[in-house]
């Protein structure tokens, strides 16, 4: 075994309280270098009474290491546990010490998880899990009420360019909210709304007032009640890194400089504020002029973002926050904003833009979850640009699950293209069947897929601003066809939680062609989803077990209660596995090969093959031949 491989620390993604009672224990080894994990748990205060070996498994991989898990529910909210690893005739034991040859006495060594404290635990908004969001940019949206429009507006449909205006409203948005609904939308997120100069408002001018050109503070909450009655949550974007220029305390700042009672609402370099080659004398976002970095440790100013925090949930009845440029702003601020914002709402979703490792802000303090861009990197590089092949993909996927806590994983916000990044359609070189696939591994995921309006009818469009078109809502100029794909693709998704949950294998990842293919699993649901990434048909033949799908491949979390010792005679270091969820997870390993059988719920191969039932060999092997760009989606049939 590659010792220098092996790796643990308590907390964060490593060992975490799923819930309130429930603790899950990963650990890292090289890849295909060990074959058998044991944790060995007990409480610290009643070791000898209550020490127990519990069996890992590996929940993923990536390129270089395997992750294993389990899941244990200690008999008093805390735990001591090490864990031994065997490679042939080789065993080692890895605790806080480091690695040894014989299980101590004592546990004192061990690594130690104090107390599941329940005001730790974090719980994302559990709606959030079976969200599937719509994003919209509302000036582009839809033109609902002409009165509003800006003086300059020009013809609905015309060439976005960054400074040019077409009307979009929220009237807009409620005419066609029946679009939105019948595609099996849940969750609408917009991109700013508030006063401000540009067409995409991230320049503030009033936090607490709706954009004239969109319509009032009252039409938003009618727009928000109407959502609601459809069961649609609505978030909105929230921009505290940074004002506009035309924001009143900067303006003051601007005209009455280091005398303006505001001017420590900013950070300022040097008086006057000015910009020299390009570079303002007051910090920013990037360097835009147009956009002053507020000073959010300062106490007037966080009591004024804080009130704008409250109000639009508390008044406007919001269901949550997209902050803007998240990562810039220091987190003593978000974890008071959290603290707000829970105290009004304690089911709004609050979602950071950030598009990088995240642990730091997904902790339970701050953020229920990020814009997930390295999923997005990773979906793009296999599907649209094919820069990967599926191992180096199922790699960068296996890195993502075992980055992060399962319950970040469940409620990560996960995207393909948005109005910062060029349109899905146009990445994928405007070969739909490619855009396709990349939505359909998006939508049978774990996380919170979220669509950017327009994709679903072939919107296409470089970067900002062609990615900020007018929607197409002329039946004749859009793509029927693919409108349908995702309305059936997103029903699936609502009909069958194995599609939402946590758990995802990679059975089948064909390295020389493109193909790849996946378990998802949840209670007695089965799903099967096989995929061609590459324009040249491919045979796969794979094994899948034939295991009762209740089993499941990931064990249920092992409890252990009361004094029972499950020791040996005393100063052992053999330990026995115990309690009946052993057996089970042991036999979910045991079952592979047999026959199992499948039925088809959604194909991108022909319609003949729908409702079709495909059989695996006595061997266990599934046969499955898909043309270029196809993929199906099955689910085992059970007696």
């Amino acid at each position: 075994m590659l010792l220098e491989a092996i790796y643990h620390r308590p907390k964060q993604n490593w060992a975490y309280a799923y819930d309130g009672k429930t603790l899950h224990i990963r650990l890292r080894t090289k890849k295909d270098d060990v074959a058998v994990v044991d944790a060995i748990v007990g409480d610290k205060y009643a070791w000898d009474q209550t020490i127990t070996t519990v069996p890992m498994h590996i929940f993923t991989s990536d390129a270089l290491f395997d992750y294993w898990e389990t899941a244990v529910i200690p008999p008093f909210r805390r735990l001591r546990y090490a864990f031994r690893l065997t490679s042939g005739t080789e065993s080692i034991l890895f605790t806080e010490k480091g690695f040894e040859l014989k299980l101590p006495d004592n546990p004192n060594t061990f690594f130690d998880f104090p107390y599941i404290n329940p005001i730790d635990v974090f719980e994302p908004p559990a709606w959030v899990k079976d969200a599937v969001f719509y994003q919209i940019f509302p000036e582009r949206f839809a033109n609902g009420d002409p009165s509003l429009d800006p003086e300059n507006v020009e013809p609905w449909g015309g060439e976005p360019t960054a400074k040019n205006f077409f009307g979009g409203d929220l009237q807009g948005v409620i005419d066609h909210l029946d679009h939105i609904a019948e595609l099996g939308v849940n969750a609408v997120y917009f991109t700013p709304l508030f006063e401000a100069t540009t067409n995409h408002k991230y320049d503030t001018q009033d936090y607490m007032k709706v954009d004239p050109h969109f319509g009032t503070n009252e039409k938003l909450k009618e727009l928000v009640d109407a959502c609601h009655a459809r069961g649609i949550r609505v978030l909105l974007d929230a921009v505290f890194n940074h004002s506009g220029k035309t924001f009143p305390p900067f303006v003051d700042a601007q005209k009455n400089g280091q005398q303006s009672k505001y001017a420590d609402w900013f950070h300022v370099r040097e008086w006057p504020l000015q910009v020299i080659d390009g570079v303002p004398t007051y910090e920013t976002f990037a360097f835009e002029p147009l956009m002053p970095k507020l000073n959010t440790e300062h106490p007037e100013v966080k009591k004024y973002l804080l009130d704008v925090a409250r109000y639009w949930i508390e008044e406007i009845g919001i269901d949550g926050w997209r902050l803007d440029v998240a990562n810039e702003v220091d987190h003593q601020f978000w974890r008071e904003f959290r603290q707000t914002v829970k105290s009004v709402n304690s089911e709004a979703y609050i979602l950071g833009e950030i598009w990088h490792d995240s642990m730091m802000w997904l902790q339970g303090d701050q953020f229920d979850a990020v814009m997930n861009y390295p999923f997005t990197n990773a979906v793009l590089d296999f599907f649209a640009y094919q820069k990967i092949d599926a191992g180096q993909f199922a790699s960068a996927i296996g890195a993502q699950l075992a980055a992060y806590p399962q319950q970040i994983t469940e409620s990560a916000f996960n995207l393909l293209d948005s109005h910062d990044t060029p349109r899905l359609l146009t990445i994928c070189e405007d070969n739909t069947e490619a855009m396709k696939l990349s939505s359909l591994f998006q939508l049978t995921y774990p996380g919170t897929p979220c669509i950017y309006y327009g994709d679903e009818v072939g919107i296409n469009g470089g970067g900002d601003p062609g990615c900020r078109k007018c929607m197409v809502w002329d039946p004749s100029e859009q793509n029927l066809e693919l409108l349908q794909f995702y309305t059936a693709a997103i029903g699936l998704r609502h009909s069958y939680s194995a599609l939402r949950s946590a758990d995802i294998r990679f059975v089948h990842v064909g390295e020389a062609d493109g193909t790849i293919a996946y378990e998802r699993r949840d209670g007695d649901q089965r799903l099967l989803i096989a995929l061609n990434a590459r324009g040249e048909a491919a045979d796969l033949r794979f094994a899948v077990d034939a295991a009762p799908a209740a089993i499941g491949t990931k064990p249920h979390a092992i409890a252990f209660t009361g004094f029972a010792k499950a020791a040996a005679a005393e100063g052992s270091d053999t330990l026995q596995a115990t309690a009946a969820s052993t057996d089970a997870a042991t036999a979910a390993v045991a079952s592979k090969g047999g026959v199992s059988a499948w039925t088809t719920l959604l194909s991108g191969i022909d319609s003949a093959t729908e409702d079709q039932t495909l059989t695996s060999n006595a061997a266990g092997e599934l046969s499955i031949s898909l043309p270029a760009y196809g993929y199906v989606i099955l689910k085992q049939v059970t007696a």
